[in-house]
């Protein structure tokens, strides 16, 4: 099920994401570096809580209080090579990671090889990775997430880490005949299978060492923040907030809700939110249907950055969905929005990621 529902999210996303890129287009958004999201280092419990949060209105936005990814202090070196049997049932032998190219739709795998300790060695990188050192890398897609073997061929990879969230699958055959070691880690992203993306990726780069250090620091860091969320949960089911993922891209007409299994799910689970795509059956990514919208009920959207500017804003958004006007999340514009690249990305910045949405979500900072 899993395996079919990371298609649909493919389909999904390439659809929105190619219709947002200009045909050709090779280079990145600018990255953002600086801190500009005190408020994420702060406690949640020392923030300004809202006494309802079914009831309050209007919106606001999760954000990372920084973009920089930490290494591990382990530094024990690669142990090469490694034979390793990928998410496709393939048997890779990987005999040299100087030159590591880790890409897919998300830029988790490569936030997790940087995590690793192995940034220095990454030489390009997909439109999606965006945190600091990763500036000045050769982007390796166009149109959207599509592969452009000419440049990855350019770039001499003696590795690429990569999933089905990206492609097309012949250009990573292509990249294969080409005598470069291809290792298709799993696409599936939710909170719970963080540990064995790691695992997966430290085993293709012969440090399985640092994988298991990475994965003790993001279990005690996630530990930690779901701890600290439980504090602020509304202790009956009743008053807590009945939340929905949307995916939208405007410039394409694509308007899905994530549901069970899409690892949004994972993600309202984790800030104590109540699924309401859940309760009326809604598995995987699915189109929106107006039906469906006013069946849910959400009192929150929530949604990425792009995404909403791409309807432009809430306003656009109702315009273009009547029936969000219907929800008490439309009569109450409360729509939390958080980067693309960072919202589904899981990985490293796990913790960090639910920290923010919980933090929007129960101590949204006031519209200026």
């Amino acid at each position: 099920m899993r395996r079919v529902i990371a298609v649909f999210f493919v389909a999904a996303l390439a659809v929105g994401l190619t219709a947002c890129a200009e045909p050709g287009a090779t280079a990145a958004p600018p990255l953002t570096v600086e801190d500009t999201c005190p408020q994420a280092s702060t406690p949640l419990a020392s923030l300004a809580l809202i006494d309802d949060v079914r009831g309050y209105e209007g919106p606001s936005t999760a954000c990372l209080s920084s973009h920089a990814i930490d290494a591990v202090d382990d530094d024990t070196a690669p142990d090469l090579p490694v034979t390793v049997t990928d998410s496709e049932g393939r048997n890779v032998e990987i005999t040299d990671v100087d030159r590591i190219l880790p890409i897919d739709i998300s830029g988790t795998i490569a936030s997790t090889v940087f995590a690793l300790g192995l940034g220095d060695q990454v030489v390009g990188r997909d439109a999606s990775t965006d945190f600091v050192g990763t500036e000045d890398l050769p982007v390796v897609t166009k149109t959207g997430h599509t592969l452009n073997a000419e440049a990855i061929l350019e770039l001499s990879p003696t590795v690429i880490l990569t999933d089905t969230t990206i492609g097309p699958k012949e250009v990573r055959q292509q990249l294969r005949d080409a005598g470069i070691a291809v290792v298709v880690i799993s696409s599936d992203r939710r909170l719970d299978t963080t540990d064995e993306l790691v695992t997966e990726i430290a085993a293709a780069l012969g440090v399985p060492s640092r994988g298991e250090a990475l994965t003790a620091r993001l279990d005690a860091a996630v530990d930690e923040t779901l701890a600290e969320i439980s504090e602020v949960v509304p202790a009956d089911e009743a008053d807590r907030a009945r939340m929905l993922f949307l995916y939208v891209r405007g410039s394409a007409n694509v308007y899905y809700i994530f549901g069970e299994d899409s690892g949004a799910d994972s993600l309202i689970d984790a800030v104590g939110g109540v699924d309401v795509a859940a309760e009326i059956g809604w598995e995987g990514m699915k189109p929106l249907t107006a039906e469906a919208l006013v069946a849910a009920q959400p009192d929150v959207l929530v949604m990425m950055t792009d995404g909403l500017e791409s309807v432009g804003g809430i306003d656009g958004l109702i315009e273009r969905i009547p029936a969000v006007a219907q929800t008490p999340a439309g009569a109450h514009r409360r729509v939390i929005d958080m980067a693309d690249s960072e919202i589904l990305s899981f990985g490293p910045r796990t913790a960090d990621v639910i920290g923010a949405l919980a933090r929007a979500l129960y101590a949204p900072e006031p519209a200026k």
